[in-house]
């Protein structure tokens, strides 16, 4: 089926939406990379396994209230769906609000992500 790729990322970003990290993970595959490149404001890092993709996640959720996350375009090519989006999420701690543009580009085998890649770019917003 050719949009089984894209259904297992609508799943993940359904998952996120509402803040269930553990439905989040369960998208994955046991040996997944992601690789998020970093922005401006937020580092780079490698999160590896079900491990670090919890981890990933677990610090955004709990580090930052997500004011908007908006997948807007969906290029599905076999296994691998390349997405392009922006959000606005505030910092708990310091209340600075950011605004992100990103690209994230998941390969999916087996009804499960293997490999997410991001590229992003952020701003304060003032």
């Amino acid at each position: 089926m050719k949009n089984s790729a894209k259904t297992v990322v609508d799943k993940m970003f359904s998952a996120f939406g509402s803040g269930d990290v553990e439905k989040l993970v369960a998208t994955v595959s046991d040996n997944t990379e992601w690789i998020y490149h970093g922005t401006q404001i937020i580092p780079a890092g490698t999160f590896e396994k079900k491990e670090g993709v919890r981890a990933f996640f677990s610090n955004i959720l709990d580090k930052t209230e997500i004011i908007s996350f908006e997948p807007q375009q969906f290029i599905v090519e076999g296994k691998m769906v390349v997405v392009l989006g922006q959000e606005h999420q505030k910092v708990k701690r310091s209340g600075r609000e950011l605004k992100q543009k990103w690209v994230q580009i998941y390969t999916v085998e087996n009804g499960l992500i293997t490999r997410m890649e991001e590229f992003a770019t952020s701003e304060e917003v003032t």
